[in-house]
């Protein structure tokens, strides 16, 4: 089967090649793949990559595809099933024919909703769903109106679904965007307040009328925006983020008693953790979401043909660091 990978830190290096077709044991899956979409993760892995590699790196951390196999232990799915999934960082990713995927974080692809719209969705979501409900311990169930939320790169890919997730909830939301189309974007997805993330945060929101906000989420570089983040956030608030703090200091937030924590959507299927199975459970709440019409895909790109030429140019996009939404590569 053929398959593409990486074997130094320069997309250059993105190179098809062919790959025995493995068998699925335990719990696991073989999916042939019909769509992918491509996320800073896949760039941010690839420039890790020190010197070359000896055999190319698979990438590739959204998937949608039919399962063609199933493990001898596997519950929940059958041959023939249509799935999607975000994978698992310590196997080979998504850029290849069929891949092996662990059925718990797996779940039955929407029904009514195309394969781009729905591969889209799956990473991003999963991440937003952590940090929401995991992170901060925001209850959807309860009166959250009081509540305010800062989105720092609301129009990304997984500001854009935790924009929709924490309307959702019933926050108030602030989300960050830096152009009219972009505001219109965040806006749309349910922002009920927006502010510009390349001018002061601290005075834009102040103008609002808002002094300090309950919840900040980094998905973007923390250290250019860290004094106003610690301004910005109430005491005994939370701060949570999926990006790197090289220089900003985690005990500028001690006076507030401010809550910090990570969010690396990979960690539980990694460490084999038994909550592996929740991711399952939050993609089959989005498959039924996007069906509904409560969830809007944020695919904004769409390259047609699982080919090299295709993952190169939707990775160059991504790479750009301009994208509003998400970029697809179906089959």
């Amino acid at each position: 089967m053929k398959a593409f990978g990486v074997t130094n830190d320069k997309i250059d290096s993105l190179v098809e090649f062919d790959k025995t077709k493995e068998e699925p044991t335990g719990r696991d899956l073989l999916v042939k793949i019909e769509g992918i979409s491509i996320n800073p993760v896949d760039i941010a892995t690839r420039k890790k990559i020190a010197g070359e590699l000896p055999s190319p790196k698979i990438l590739g951390y959204d998937g949608y595809g039919v399962v063609e196999e199933i493990g001898s232990d596997v519950k929940n799915f059958k041959a023939g099933d249509k799935v999607f999934f975000a994978g698992d960082y310590t196997r080979d990713g998504s850029y290849q024919e069929y891949e092996l995927i662990d059925e718990r974080i797996v779940a039955h692809a929407p029904k009514e909703t195309s394969i781009e719209k729905s591969v889209a969705m799956p990473l991003v979501t999963l991440t937003a769903s952590e940090l929401l409900f995991e992170k901060l311990q925001i209850n959807p169930a309860v009166d959250n109106r009081a509540k305010t939320i800062l989105i720092i790169n609301g129009a990304g890919g997984v500001g854009s679904i935790a924009t929709q997730l924490a309307h959702l909830a019933g926050l108030r939301v602030i989300a960050t965007a830096s152009t009219p189309e972009k505001v219109e974007w965040v806006k749309d997805l349910g922002a009920d307040l927006v502010v510009n993330h390349h001018q002061d945060l601290i005075k834009q929101v102040h103008d609002l009328g808002i002094e300090n906000v309950d919840y900040i989420i980094g998905l973007s570089n923390n250290d250019p925006h860290w004094k106003e983040i610690v301004e910005l956030i109430k005491p005994f608030g939370t701060f949570a983020t999926i990006t790197n703090l090289n220089e900003s200091k985690i005990a500028d937030l001690k006076e507030k008693s401010v809550n910090f924590a990570w969010e690396w959507m990979f960690t539980k299927a990694k460490f084999k953790l038994d909550s592996m199975s929740d991711q399952g459970a939050y993609l089959e709440k989005l498959a039924a979401g996007l069906d509904s019409g409560m969830i809007h895909s944020t695919v904004t790109k769409v390259f047609h043909g699982f080919n090299l030429e295709n993952i190169k140019k939707a990775t160059e996009l991504v790479e750009a660091g301009h994208m509003m939404g998400k970029v697809v590569v179906k089959a």
